[in-house]
Order: structure tokens, then sequence, then C-alpha cells
């Protein structure tokens, strides 16, 4: 088995900095951070929090690390797993990852040491060697909202394909050709799922897709905003702006009102993620809902079965349209 020295001397750095690079340091660089979680990977280094285990004895504790504690939808299916947990006589330790890799390894790496009975993870976008080793060791480890490529765990997730295809047809029977989307980052499994959708959607109702109306964002509220700055300043802006989570909507919200542009009249807003304020702000904003609060549920639910030694497999749920009145519904009939 691969020791400390060995990934130090395979990364060429110090013990000392694999050691800082294990614990979070913010004085190591990027680029050597990448070079250890690389070396780990490659020498197969288990960590000792793994190494330890997830379990030794009952503690009745679950461990929930989340992507971002801001965004409205994990907030929801935080208090769901919450709520299940305690139901089962359970007390839940939650995370914010803060979408970044190393503030999971952070979380996941404290909660081993509190030796929680289990964890629910959002996975980051990264595949680190911490929470690839916690995959393989067998422990109890349920995926939600995200999968990670290559890392083989129960997941409960929703599947947003025909919701967005939904969208797509509605768009079209009002009369939208120009649409435009901002989506989630490729890195993240749910930013390359809902983007495929779009585009996919888009080819079969035979609307046209233009590269500048396809943009990038972090699921962050600063990039719906900047992003709808860029596609209102086209020489042909687009009809409609689909923004891929609630809070970029946030930002394409702001941005359009900051110009004193009108929605519908001016250019339509819908989310993929509603909100419980999308129904009451004018006019209220047509939007794709998830089932956060029985994601969490059945999260915790898969994860007793692991406990319990259950069979327990990945669940996937529908997400649904629900149609308001922000892309023209209301002067189109519908």
């Amino acid at each position: 088995m691969a020791r400390i020295k060995d990934v130090a001397a395979h990364a060429g750095v110090s013990v000392a900095t694999v050691s800082r690079v294990l614990n979070d340091s913010p004085s190591v660089t990027e680029e050597t951070r990448t070079r250890v979680y690389a070396a780990m990977r490659e020498l197969n280094y288990v960590p000792n929090a793994v190494a330890r285990s997830l379990r030794t004895e009952a503690t009745r504790t679950l461990g929930l690390i989340i992507g971002d504690i801001v965004n409205p939808f994990f907030a929801e299916l935080a208090r769901a797993v919450e709520d299940a947990a305690r139901a089962a006589g359970y007390t839940v330790i939650i995370g914010n990852a803060d979408e970044r890799a190393e503030e999971q390894d952070h979380y996941v790496r404290t909660l081993l040491e509190r030796r929680v009975d289990g964890l629910l993870i959002c996975p980051t976008a990264e595949v680190t060697p911490l929470v690839e080793e916690v995959a393989r060791s067998g422990g109890p480890l349920v995926f939600l909202d995200r999968v990670l490529p290559g890392v083989h765990v129960p997941s409960v997730r929703a599947d947003g394909t025909d919701a967005i295809k939904a969208l797509v047809a509605h768009l079209a029977g009002l009369g939208h050709r120009r649409v435009a989307f901002i989506s989630g980052p490729a890195r993240l499994s749910t930013g390359r799922e809902r983007t495929e959708a779009f585009l996919a959607a888009m080819a079969e109702h035979g609307l046209e897709i233009r590269p500048e109306y396809v943009q990038a964002g972090d699921f962050r509220s600063g990039s719906g905003r900047a992003l709808t700055a860029r596609l209102l300043d086209l020489p042909e802006p687009p009809e409609v702006i689909f923004a891929g989570d609630n809070l970029m909507t946030l930002g394409a919200l702001d941005e359009i009102q900051a110009r004193g542009l009108r929605i519908p009249d001016d250019v339509a807003l819908a989310s993929f993620d509603d909100a419980a304020w999308f129904p009451h702000v004018s006019p209220p904003i047509t939007a794709i809902s998830q089932p956060a609060a029985e994601l969490g549920r059945l999260g915790v639910g898969v994860i007793l079965d692991r406990l319990a030694g259950r069979p327990a497999g990945s669940v996937i749920l529908p997400a649904l349209l629900v149609v308001r009145q922000s892309c023209g519904e209301e002067r189109n009939g519908s």
C-alpha cells in the first residue's frame, strides 16, 4: 500500500506539502494540489480518514455535503434530508462545499473523522482521490442530484430531459423562434445533461441553434446577469432566455429589470429549477420544477437501506414543467 512519502516522491514535492494538501491548506497552489491529487490517484493512495473507514460503531449521525447553500434547491433538499433522518432517529451534520472540490474534501474528511454512519454528497465536478476511495471502500455513500463519471455508487437525482422538451415545445407553440440558453458548467453532470436536452429539443422542433445563444454559466446569479447582458447586447438578441438554474434566473431577472425591459413583451424568461418566489413576481416565472424534497427523503431511504445491508439502487425522478406567464402565455391565451 502506498504511503504519504511515496505520494510526495511521485508528485515531486515534500511530505509536508502532501500533508498540507490533505488538510486543505490555503498555502498550496492549485497546480501543486492538482499534481498531488494525480499522484494519489496513480498510486491508489488511501488517506488515513478513509483507511479508518466510515463506520466502527454506530453514531446515529449522517453527513450531508451540498453544492451551494445559497441555492434554494439545495436548501430545500437539505431540509428534507434532515427531516427524514430525524424521523428515523438520526442527526445530520451539513457541510457546504461552495462548488469547490477542496471544500468538499475538507467536509468528507471531517465527517469521516467524526465517524458518521453514512455520507450523502452532492458532488462537485472533480473526481478527487478521497471521494474515489470512499466509494471504493464500500462504505454507505449516496450521491444526490449529481453523479461522477467512473464512480459507482447509488444516486438519487432528477431527470429534466422530458421537462426541457416540454418547455421548448411550449415556447415554439407560443411562436418563439430565437431561444437562448444559459447553461450550467459542462464539468457538472447536471450542466451537461441540461445542455444536451436543450439542444436535442431545439433540433426536434426545427428551431435554429445559434452558437452565440448558448452561453455557459456557473449556477450562480452573477453569471446569469453577465450572460444575460451579453445576450441582450447581440445585434439580434433572443426572444427568450432560458436559464439553467434558479440563481442564474435571478441574475437574468436583475439585468432585464436594470435595463427597463418588460417581461415578456421585450424578452421572455424561463428557468430550470423553480423557486418559492417565482409565482409571486410580475409576471410569474415559467419554470421546470425538480422534486427537491422527494429527492432528499429518498436519499435518506437509500442510505438507510445501505446501513441495514439491504439492496440499494439508484433512483431517478422526473422534473416537471410549471407554466406561468413569463413567456407570453397570457397574451397567447395559454
